[in-house]
């Protein structure tokens, strides 16, 4: 049997596919299972033992070429099974054009037309982790299309080779980074959302307060999007992080979080990363519900307010759910997650 899966589109969302791809390979073990996706998946993927291969295309700005693409990249392949974890009419329809004969995904932007399995939302959408979402859908898949009956487990462990992760050590040494100290991953910046982000000077605080302590460089990791928030955290710090956002490609930042020993984080792709590949991550959320989109793994830290989580990406009033978190707050919880806190 071969399948191929509809992957996501955001980093995040990627991560918290990962039971449900495990759980896929768990219920068609003898299956070879396909993942397409967005070509910078790849740097998620890239040691994944729980699928075959990675299909990868460049999203563009017209939709019709994108379907297009997509179906030219399916219609040899032979597939019996598509499982589509995304909800657009777009890669119902790919699918669909490819001539999949087993189509599932949920009945969303009316497209189910194009799927011969079309899965009604679930009641509980809004009120249970993401990840539930997926798991639901591959259960479906196995229940119609005679898939072995197993539990998931939840885990969204990412493997990630030792070649990787010793390059990744020799890239931090060589950009001066005392390995024999804790390594302190920062993730300033957030996608499309300055909500999101707790404050600039908070992080610059936080990273002055791991040199103080512990002797710690912090590390700066995000996207090219996010080099201008690195910039000001590192303006504000007494002793200046490394600044490595927008210097690594995704496979790089994924080998990087695996030698990690913290990652302190907004609510962002990377956060979901760090804990799938081992690394104690630590979340500042404010604006964003922690209850349906906290990284699996991971710890938090939120003050509660009426106002939040509003979803916005950007506060009309005062900020208070990110500003109301202070520098040692944050610090005294991550010192005690390192084991390191009376040191």
């Amino acid at each position: 049997m071969k399948i191929v899966v509809r992957g996501t589109n955001w980093i995040g969302d990627a991560v918290m596919t990962i039971p449900a791809l495990r759980l896929l390979r768990a219920s068609f073990p003898q299956a070879e299972i396909a993942l397409l996706t967005r070509s910078w998946a790849e740097g998620v993927f890239r040691d994944a033992d729980f699928i075959d291969r990675i299909i990868g295309f460049e999203a563009s700005r017209s939709k019709r070429h994108d379907i297009a693409v997509q179906r030219r990249l399916l219609r040899s392949e032979g597939f019996d099974l598509a499982v589509l974890f995304t909800n657009s009419f777009e890669s119902a329809l790919a699918v669909s054009l490819a001539r999949i004969p087993a189509r599932i995904g949920y009945a969303k932007e009316g497209r189910g037309v194009f799927l011969t399995d079309a899965i009604a939302i679930p009641d509980w959408k809004k009120q249970r982790h993401e990840m539930h979402y997926y798991l639901n859908l591959v259960a479906e898949a196995a229940l119609r299309f005679g898939g072995a009956k197993t539990e998931p487990d939840g885990s969204t462990e990412l493997p990630v080779s030792e070649i990787r992760r010793t390059a990744a050590l020799e890239t931090l040494r060589a950009c001066g980074i005392d390995a024999d100290r804790p390594i302190v991953v920062l993730g300033v910046g957030s996608t499309n959302s300055n909500a999101k982000r707790w404050p600039a000077s908070g992080y610059a605080r936080l990273s002055d307060m791991f040199a103080a302590r512990f002797g710690a460089k912090t590390v700066l990791l995000g996207s090219k999007d996010e080099i201008g928030v690195a910039e000001k955290v590192a303006e504000a710090a007494e002793h200046r992080p490394l600044i490595l956002s927008g210097r690594t490609n995704l496979a790089e930042a994924v080998a990087l979080l695996s030698v990690a020993d913290i990652m302190i984080s907004n609510d962002m792709g990377l956060a979901h990363v760090a804990p799938a590949v081992g690394t104690k991550t630590l979340v500042i959320f404010g604006p964003t519900d922690d209850r349906t989109t906290r990284p699996i793994g991971s710890e938090i830290i939120r003050k509660p307010f009426d106002c939040a989580p509003c979803m916005l990406r950007e506060c009309p009033i005062d900020h208070r759910c990110m500003t109301s978190i202070t520098p040692e707050e944050v610090f005294e919880r991550a010192a005690a997650m390192l084991g390191t806190h009376n040191q």
